[in-house]
């Protein structure tokens, strides 16, 4: 296993995706927000272009979200990087107040002219959208606090636009995820694929294993040495962390598919360290 490996081209772009996103278009003429959902630790390939193109008459406040799965000392800096971020962790945090806070601060123009019009309450209206598995629908119901959307560890859920009234000053039009139709940076539909924006049945798991091993040696070194007590060094890492972990058949010999299902389950669920798979781009 090396840095040179040569991986082969992701894409995956569902019948649902091509009609959410016609969808989309049609109902951002209601909205006066759009709250974009991002995962903390690939706050750059989680971005979908489609939605900048989408959105680009309309005020945008992105959400980085999982950001007590990504590294603390990166998430700060990826924060200060886009306009209008905040970091969330919509699964333990209490996050509504932030949330409506932030609305009525980037739409504070627009409440003083309505408020000026002789229009008392102004109800703001916010397209939520991500692409799959960002934890979109988790990110709902923490905000309403109830259970309004659907949510599993698993991309390509919601498959229907509904709206969600937060309280007397927002609502929230919930959208499925949606992917774009081609990859041009084949390294971010890597990194979608490595913590499980893509369906893994169109994926080579280990080729994902290769990638992310790859870049937690060179990025986070110690990481998996710690975790697997064995020496990341090695041309044969993968044999070794299935033989010290005991990932074995019946035969006594190395259970391939075991091994890389549960190396890919312990990077999605951070099980190694609190990682984040991109830097800031120059």
């Amino acid at each position: 296993m090396n840095s040179e490996y040569s991986y082969k081209n992701i894409n995956w772009f569902p019948g649902h995706m091509a009609k959410a996103r016609r969808l989309m278009e049609e109902q951002l003429k209601l909205v006066d927000i759009v709250i974009e959902l991002r995962d903390a630790r690939i706050p750059e390939a989680s971005g979908n272009p489609l939605l900048k193109e989408l959105s680009k008459n309309k005020p945008v406040l992105i959400i980085l979200n999982k950001a007590d799965l990504s590294d603390p000392n990166k998430n700060e800096i990826w924060k200060d990087y886009f306009d209008n971020c905040l970091l969330v962790d919509s699964l333990n945090e209490n996050i509504t107040k932030t949330i409506v806070d932030e609305v009525k601060r980037i739409l504070k123009d627009k409440l003083d002219k309505a408020k000026a019009r002789g229009i008392r309450k102004k109800v703001l209206r916010a397209m939520v959208v991500g692409i799959p598995n960002v934890g979109k629908s988790t990110f709902i119901n923490n905000i309403v606090k109830r259970k309004v959307a659907k949510a599993e560890n698993r991309p390509g859920v919601t498959k229907a636009l509904q709206w969600i009234k937060i309280n007397e000053d927002v609502e929230l039009l919930d959208t499925p995820g949606v992917l774009w139709p081609k990859f041009e940076n084949q390294e971010d539909a890597r990194l979608l694929a490595l913590i499980g924006s893509i369906n893994d049945e169109v994926l080579n798991k280990e080729e994902l294993v290769i990638f992310g091993l790859n870049y937690l040696k060179e990025n986070y070194k110690g990481l998996i040495s710690k975790r697997y007590e064995v020496d990341e060094n090695s041309d044969d890492l993968i044999d070794d962390i299935a033989k010290k972990k005991m990932w074995l058949t019946n035969n006594n010999k190395i259970d391939y598919k075991k091994t890389i299902d549960l190396l890919l389950k312990d990077i999605r669920s951070n099980k190694i360290g609190r990682i984040t798979w991109q830097d800031v781009r120059e």
